[in-house]
């Protein structure tokens, strides 16, 4: 019997065990058509031979999209310009990418004349929270259905079982150990041997990066190009977004660029053991930063880095499409004007080294900087500056001291000051 009046389904599919159970799963629970739907943001070989998975399931149709350049510069490059660390470790890569692909769905459950949508989160994840307030910002007319949330399905076996008794094929390769998560940005890794907190990862865990140790004894030195905080080119040469962050990710992979091992706190309130692989990305945002730092003034810069922390805080809880988010973009745009120019940095064994800045819009000028004599500068100055900076320090001070010895400062010596 049917759980609801349900016609049409599209489903976040990644042709996994979960979602391979899911698709039969609907079929037989809401009687329903099922659509799946594939949003390659860069999963590399995960997405082979997705469309016969989805047939064999019971799908009606398949859809994959290639989404890696709006991803990049819809996205990531959003990121990259506000300077987002959530927990200051994690640069959000499973984060970024729910938000794109849920509006992906919800336009083709649109297009399609679906009434639902469906995805494959666990009900103790944070991705459940990203796709469903994605989903209801865009459009809270669609039912939502979240599989682990209804079904008796409680373990990896348990699903093999279901297929079984639905005589459906089984997964072709042995599972890993690991539940990982991969798109342009950046593999995460967690469960198996990673929830002891205690023990270190394995070299053998490790998918876009070298382990440290086998890592080149020789440093390499490469030049990005920033454009009002996009970067745009590598060596002088011109790269789309997306092409741009996966020749950094190469080149950071080589050298062991990128590697976190995180406890991090989930919204849903729990902490959970991570370790990310962000090659690239790693390294656009020490180069950012750095430029960042010959180009914006410092109440501007200090400023930012606030508001970053709340913008991560957004891009982590899923509620990319909030207007305070939306908001936080228009200002990030704005400080980002003068950010265009070059940073060059060495990559030796997990380190990103900074080796020159260079801007047109640099604040950084050699003769304001030296210790010698500047035009623009009289080191005379620093005492009345300092005597006025100081002054609640001096003020607390004497009433610290009590009220007896504080005396009326003369109205010359004020005025002197």
């Amino acid at each position: 019997m049917a759980k609801q009046s349900v016609k049409k389904v599209v489903l976040a599919y990644s042709g996994g065990l979960d979602t391979s159970v899911i698709v039969p799963w609907l079929i037989e629970n809401y009687q329903c058509e099922v659509i799946c739907y594939t949003a390659d943001v860069g999963q590399a070989e995960e997405l082979s031979g997705l469309p016969e998975k989805a047939k064999v399931s019971g799908a009606s149709k398949l859809i994959v999209e290639d989404l890696r350049e709006e991803f990049a510069e819809h996205y990531l490059f959003p990121l990259i310009r506000s300077g987002a660390i959530y927990e200051r470790k994690y640069l959000l890569g499973t984060s970024v990418a729910r938000p794109l692909i849920a509006k992906r769905q919800v336009e083709i459950a649109e297009a399609e004349g679906a009434d639902a949508v469906a995805h494959g989160c666990t009900g103790k994840g944070n991705d459940q929270v990203r796709f469903e307030l994605a989903y209801t910002a865009l459009n809270p007319r669609l039912k939502i259905i979240a599989p682990w949330r209804e079904w008796s399905i409680t373990s990896r076996e348990d699903a093999l079982n279901y297929l079984k008794s639905h005589h459906l094929p089984l997964p072709t390769k042995n599972p890993s150990l690991y539940s990982r998560d991969r798109n342009l940005w950046h593999i995460s890794h967690e469960g198996g041997p990673l929830e002891d907190a205690n023990t270190p990862p394995s070299d053998d865990l490790l998918m876009l990066s070298v382990p440290l140790e086998k890592a080149p004894d020789q440093s390499e030195e490469i030049t990005i190009g920033f454009e009002k905080g996009n970067p745009v080119s590598l060596d002088g040469k011109s790269y789309s977004p997306a092409k741009l962050v996966e020749a950094l990710n190469i080149l950071g992979g080589k050298h062991a660029i990128g590697q976190v091992d995180l406890v991090e706190n989930r919204l849903v309130g729990m902490k959970s053991r991570g370790v990310y692989e962000t090659p690239g990305g790693t390294i656009l945002s020490v180069a950012h930063k750095e430029l960042e730092s010959i180009t914006l003034d410092r109440d501007t810069l200090h400023y930012k880095e606030l508001v970053a922390q709340r913008y991560a805080e957004l891009v982590y809880f899923g509620v990319w499409f909030a207007p305070l988010r939306r908001a936080l973009d228009a200002f990030f745009l704005e400080t980002q004007e003068p950010v265009t120019g070059s940073i060059k940095v060495k990559l030796y064994k997990g380190n990103v080294i900074i080796a020159g800045r260079k801007s047109p819009n640099s604040l950084y000028r050699e003769e304001f900087a030296t210790f010698g004599h500047s035009a623009v500068y009289d080191h005379t100055d620093a005492a009345g500056f300092i005597r006025l900076f100081g002054l609640p320090l001096k003020v607390q001070a004497m009433m610290e001291a009590g009220s007896a010895d504080v005396k009326p400062i003369p109205p010359t010596e004020i005025q002197r000051d």
